[in-house]
């Protein structure tokens, strides 16, 4: 779960986890701005992350067995510490890369996987300069983090990294939340923002999720249209082609 703008602190975090002592306390007193590093390092050090599931989601198996080899690769945008399914991807045959903007989250992931062969990086999703496309973008807790306002650039941003035909899957918050973060999508908004680049292609229900999003996600994929962002794209494969000619 990553960056967005809130009031100190979440009240939906702590009616999820019932924290009603220590994190009243600590009130996020360092920064109560969802939308910087420093928020999230103070929740993931103080143990505070009710929204990690600490399993692999059963829509992510569904998806993963109905996905045929070569699987490509596969891009975790706010992976926070959901080391499991890093180790997931991994398993299943994609080359996995990882990014968080919490320098907390990232060190806690690398202790968590050990040997991990696939790439985990501490840096800003919108802004990092990856090296090459990805087939697929897995989405888990990021969108909802961020504020609404950011959404139109997370979807144009997914578009560009993703190579023709290369689809954005995962679970998603729909509903209302009175204090957020997180954020909850409604299916208009939702059509509204990926619309213009992808195409929805399966819609289910969610049963496994934690407590605090619990009857309010879903798992969707969103293939990438054909001709979607070009002029994007092409400024996105002039720069990996530039580095490539310099390598």
């Amino acid at each position: 779960m990553r960056p967005g703008r809130s009031r100190p602190p979440s009240l939906s975090v702590k009616r999820a986890t019932g924290f009603v002592g220590r994190s009243a306390t600590i009130e996020m007193s360092k920064s109560s701005d969802s939308a910087v590093p420093a928020f999230w390092n103070q929740r993931y050090a103080c143990g505070e992350a009710p929204w990690t599931l600490h399993a692999i989601p059963a829509t992510l198996r569904s998806f993963v067995k109905r996905t045929r080899p070569p699987r490509g690769r596969v891009l975790i945008p706010g992976c926070g510490t959901d080391h499991q399914v890093l180790r997931f991807f991994q398993s299943a045959g994609f080359g996995v890369t990882a990014i968080d903007f919490s320098t907390v989250a990232v060190a806690q992931i690398k202790e968590a996987l050990g040997d991990f062969d696939g790439k985990i990086i501490r840096g800003d999703f919108c802004k990092f300069d990856f090296p090459s496309q990805f087939d697929l973008i897995y989405e888990r807790t990021f969108l909802c983090a961020l504020h609404p306002r950011s959404w139109p650039r997370y979807a144009k941003r997914v578009a560009q990294l993703l190579r023709p035909r290369g689809k954005l899957v995962g679970v998603f918050f729909y509903g209302t939340e009175p204090d957020p973060p997180p954020y909850p999508l409604s299916k208009t908004g939702a059509a509204e923002i990926f619309g213009k680049y992808f195409r929805l292609t399966r819609d289910v229900k969610v049963s496994d999720s934690v407590a605090m999003f619990a009857g309010m996600e879903r798992w969707q994929e969103w293939q990438l249209r054909s001709g979607a962002t070009q002029k994007g794209l092409r400024a996105v494969n002039g720069k990996m082609g530039a580095r490539r000619r310099q390598d």
